[in-house]
């Protein structure tokens, strides 16, 4: 497996965010977590990560215990967070090591894949949203992780360039075979992009139900069987006893 949690928790000065979580990912499969606001899918993505080390149970990464950062995890934000003092290039190589050519080249490479081959010497301020998550894509996908978290990468988005950008991240996906973790508040989204959904739901967040996509891609956007599936999901949510 390349994702294993067995029984994850997280408890923040004496409230517990989410508990007793079990799930995992098969290399190159997309999970989706899906849940109300609250309910812990962020906290969990961190765990995963390395950034938040100070969970219960336990977290496999390819077999190797989550106990730091993980540097074959790669993660992308709801915002870009670029350094605006760096052009493009610089924020795409700079976690890398490694000779200085040989980093330009490997940024070059990876702008050129998230169509952003012209803009490297553009300064953050100069790109539109669309463009600036792009790059935020490209920064994590230089250093060729195994696994990729997204937090909700296109939520601020509008919704052209949000469909955009799902089909560029399947794009990468048929290409690497990265394994993702999606977290959204979208249920179409997960739909589209998810070979499977855990939701969450209640504070502390637990695993309320798991849901298998099914659909060979590409899939069309509103199929009679995403909406089934879609009706499945709200009655998961029951929003009336979040």
């Amino acid at each position: 497996m390349a994702l294993e949690l067995k029984n994850v928790g997280r408890t923040f000065d004496g409230q517990t965010a989410v508990r007793n979580v079990n799930l995992s990912a098969g290399e190159g499969e997309i999970i989706g977590l899906l849940g109300t606001s609250g309910c812990g899918k962020s906290t969990l993505l961190r765990a995963i990560s390395g950034l938040d080390g100070n969970y219960d149970g336990e977290i496999r990464l390819n077999g190797k215990l989550v106990d730091g950062v993980q540097e074959s995890a790669g993660f992308i934000f709801q915002e870009p967070r670029l350094f605006p003092w760096l052009t493009v290039l610089e924020n795409v190589t700079f976690g890398l090591t490694g000779k200085a050519g040989e980093k330009e080249k490997k940024g070059r490479e990876i702008l050129r894949k998230v169509g952003l081959g012209d803009s490297e010497n553009l300064y953050p301020k100069e790109l539109s949203g669309g463009m600036a998550q792009r790059v935020a894509i490209a920064r994590a996908l230089v250093t060729s992780p195994e696994v990729l978290l997204l937090d909700e990468p296109f939520s601020a988005l509008d919704a052209f360039t949000k469909m955009q950008l799902q089909d560029l991240l399947l794009d990468i996906w048929k290409e690497a075979g990265t394994t993702m973790v999606l977290v959204t508040h979208d249920i179409d989204e997960a739909l589209y992009l998810c070979d499977r959904i855990v939701i969450l739901r209640g504070r502390p967040g637990e695993v309320v139900h798991e849901i298998s996509v099914g659909e060979p891609r590409p899939r069309p956007r509103g199929s009679t069987r995403l909406a089934e599936l879609k009706t499945d999901i709200l009655e998961s949510l029951d929003l009336s006893r979040s």
